[in-house]
């Protein structure tokens, strides 16, 4: 794959010597890949990503893999702030509230693979904005096909319910969330709601079973 290339001013070196452990998908919420390009390339927006795909598979490089993006902002994942300076970010062209086009995701398939494969970054390793910058962050959204990445070994599969007599709690929901990289000190309702929007978008009520498990495993 050989995106084109548009550099954007907004970046700078990763701190403290570090690479790429992680890939960050948003959704960019604006009309058009072309209104994307100028806000990621403004140098008053301040913000940036490492890749831009557009609805029909077009791929924009934005920022060199080795340079540090501005795209995650404040939060955490594996109890590690500055996202920015341990990962890549990968922005696509959707305004969260339809699907993600079909050219669209066969494109970020092979850049997920190119870019796991160049920094030997694992499945759990691929995560949604959403799921790094809890209440503050909703991308990818949940109409993002985290199952079909899964599938491929593009991200973490989620684990399977089993049959249990003891009703769900709050403490193992949290110890679970914890050890997937999220970050367990924030209120449980906004956990559940975090956890939820990337695994079962469309659950609702209290705390369940399956809640638990798609981060068993």
């Amino acid at each position: 794959m050989r995106p084109r290339w548009r550099p954007s001013p907004n970046f700078g070196p990763r701190r403290d010597g570090q690479r790429p452990s992680l890939i960050v998908l948003h959704y960019t919420a604006m009309h058009g890949a072309e209104a994307a390009l100028e806000r990621l390339c403004d140098p008053a927006a301040e913000v940036s990503a490492h890749y831009l795909i557009g609805m029909d598979g077009t791929v924009w490089q934005l920022v060199e893999e080795s340079e540090r993006a501005w795209h995650a902002g404040a939060g955490e994942w594996g109890g590690q702030g500055d996202v920015n300076s341990r990962s890549i970010g990968i922005e696509l062209d959707n305004l969260g509230n339809h699907p993600f086009a079909e050219p669209q995701m066969a494109a970020l398939e092979r850049l997920l693979a190119d870019i796991m494969t160049r920094w030997s970054i694992p499945p759990h390793g691929v995560i949604g904005h959403s799921d790094m910058a809890p209440g503050r962050k909703r991308d990818p959204g949940p109409r993002f096909d985290w199952a079909r990445l899964a599938r491929l070994g593009l991200a973490r599969n989620p684990g399977r319910t089993t049959a249990s007599h003891e009703p769900p709690g709050f403490d193992e929901f949290r110890r679970l969330a914890r050890a997937a990289g999220y970050d367990d000190t924030i209120p449980d309702e906004l956990l559940l709601e975090t956890v939820r929007l990337r695994y079962r978008p469309w659950a609702l009520g209290p705390l369940g079973a399956e809640d638990l498990a798609v981060l068993s495993t």
